[in-house]
């Protein structure tokens, strides 16, 4: 009996022991999606820039390094304080959406779920609606002339509408499950989204700057955006990444993951927290941007491999990327007028939606 024990044991704990790590190449496919998005980020725009000389004075900020890159000084202050600052703040912002997108997916065991799950958008909206509209602030003041309060607003909703998901969730008692969480964040944010409507309808003037913030922009001036988003960035990556192990222990469920030693709902709340950080840093530096925290995750998922080990280090690189492209083709699409980058992200995001679906039903048939 205890020698068939011992035989068991190792054939069935390998795939949650010993999920399928991450490969090299995959590894380097992200950084080299990285560094792509930075280089054409920076040399497409009003004025196109050769990709070789914009790659050999980003080399330039390097310590030690100097390259003769054949940029005219007033070429080198458009790629060093006009384009590198968003490219980067898109980087960053990208980056913090789909690493939180599949730390949520992990969390609630649901592919599908995003970084705006529990609330985070409704709570920014809101706190973005009552700043501009009560505050008095002019469509276009609200967004360039006061470049503190309303990130502050978002960042501060955001964490509050968390709060009260979390509040609200633990009604359900210590046994309370992700799904109690799930409906919390669902009333939560139809709560607050009542309240915003109702706002917006009696200060109409405000309508146009709060939709411009609502819809997501990457403009910036300067490096200001990036040093406010990238502490919590840095935050939310390490604890997140750290966890990736737990992620995995999580999706065999909560008995299994005791069993095994783990302390699921510490684990799980940890990883919500700093999840939500990073989001709520992220929606304070550009607005609304959505979709990113699920095709980046689940595609990831779908080419790379289940194990969070994968999907987490992998969203985070491709995440940058894609918002980092899809911002060229923001500033680009429609030149010399700048199209929101959610509208960009939301018409990647249907046929997204429509391919998972497809694909769905061929694995379900």
């Amino acid at each position: 009996m205890t020698r068939a024990a011992r035989s068991a044991r190792p054939a069935g704990t390998p795939p949650a022991s010993r999920p399928a790590g991450l490969r090299p190449v995959w590894l380097a496919a992200g950084v080299a999606a990285v560094l792509v998005a930075l280089v054409v980020g920076v040399s497409l725009g009003p004025v196109t820039l050769p990709p070789g000389s914009v790659a050999a004075e980003l080399l330039n900020l390097l310590p030690g390094v100097h390259l003769d890159s054949g940029l005219s000084e007033r070429e080198v202050a458009i790629v060093t304080e006009l384009r590198l600052p968003r490219v980067v703040l898109g980087l960053l912002v990208g980056g913090l959406l789909a690493l939180a997108g599949g730390c949520y997916q992990g969390v609630f065991r649901n592919p599908l779920a995003d970084p705006y799950l529990l609330g985070v958008a409704a709570g920014a909206g809101l706190a973005v609606t009552a700043v501009i509209a009560l505050g008095g602030v002019g469509t276009e003041g609200a967004l360039t002339g006061l470049p503190v309060t309303i990130p502050l607003a978002a960042f501060v909703g955001s964490l509050g509408a968390v709060g009260m998901t979390y509040a609200l969730g633990a009604a359900g008692g210590r046994g309370r499950s992700p799904a109690m969480l799930i409906l919390a964040g669902v009333a939560v944010s139809a709560f607050l989204s009542a309240g915003q409507t109702y706002l917006l309808q009696r200060h109409s003037d405000s309508i146009q700057a709060v939709y411009s913030w609502l819809l997501g922009r990457l403009a910036t001036a300067g490096w200001h955006d990036v040093l406010l988003v990238l502490p919590y960035a840095v935050l939310t990556t390490v604890v997140v990444l750290l966890h990736g192990r737990e992620l995995d222990v999580l999706s065999v469920g909560d008995d299994e993951a005791t069993s095994l030693g783990l302390h699921p709902q510490r684990s799980r709340y940890l990883l919500i927290a700093a999840a939500s950080l990073g989001t709520a840093a992220a929606v304070s530096a550009t607005g609304l941007i959505g979709f990113v925290g699920i095709i980046v995750p689940h595609t990831v998922r779908l080419l790379a491999g289940s194990s969070y080990r994968v999907i987490l280090p992998l969203s985070l690189l491709f995440g940058a990327a894609f918002l980092a492209l899809t911002d060229v083709v923001a500033r680009t699409a429609a030149a010399p007028a700048e199209i929101p980058i959610g509208v960009v992200t939301a018409l990647l995001g249907g046929p997204f939606f429509i391919l998972v679906l497809r694909t769905a039903r061929r694995v379900l048939t």
